[in-house]
């Protein structure tokens, strides 16, 4: 059995990785808007968490999760292809879950192209919930889906109220 990779917070170092790395995986076939000077910008920002997983010297995965008062966006996330499907974005995920917990995030918002039923079924498997669609999204006209997983307890609506 092979140890699961360290997550850690991202370094300037990571972001010329990151940025090739959402340009093969996230933003194929799209306009290119995570250039390595934006995700240095985020790995920088006080209102943003960069992590990274590595092997060696390998970026194996990475997430990005934005801070909006009580909520979270995780605005990029991926794992590398050969890499899916071993626990490695769960890992990710769960580090990044639990890093929005501690800043007082209340829920997690992300949204996944409606054409990518992968990545859309591994965050209903980790208790995220379909919530919109935003037509024609994406430079191509696929639509998003937004999905949200709550950390807290949502607050129940006012009984007494009309």
């Amino acid at each position: 059995m092979t140890a699961d990779p360290p997550v850690r917070l991202a370094l300037a170092e990571d972001a010329d990785d990151i940025a090739a790395m959402s340009r093969e995986l996230i933003e194929r076939g799209l306009p290119w808007t995570w250039r390595a000077s934006r995700v240095l910008r985020a790995i920088q920002a006080a209102d943003t968490n960069v992590a990274v997983a590595r092997v060696d010297s390998e970026l194996i995965g990475f997430g990005i999760m934005e801070y909006l008062e009580a909520d979270a966006y995780l605005a990029l996330f991926a794992v590398r292809t050969a890499r899916q499907r071993q626990g490695i974005g769960s890992l990710l995920l769960g580090w990044l879950e639990e890093s929005a917990r501690a800043a007082g995030a209340e829920r997690i918002r992300v949204e996944a192209r409606r054409d990518n039923v992968a990545a859309r079924s591994f965050y209903n498997e980790l208790g995220y919930h379909e919530v919109a669609i935003r037509r024609g999204r994406y430079s191509d006209g696929v639509d998003g889906v937004v999905l949200e997983k709550w950390l807290r307890i949502r607050p129940a609506p006012d009984a007494g109220s009309p």
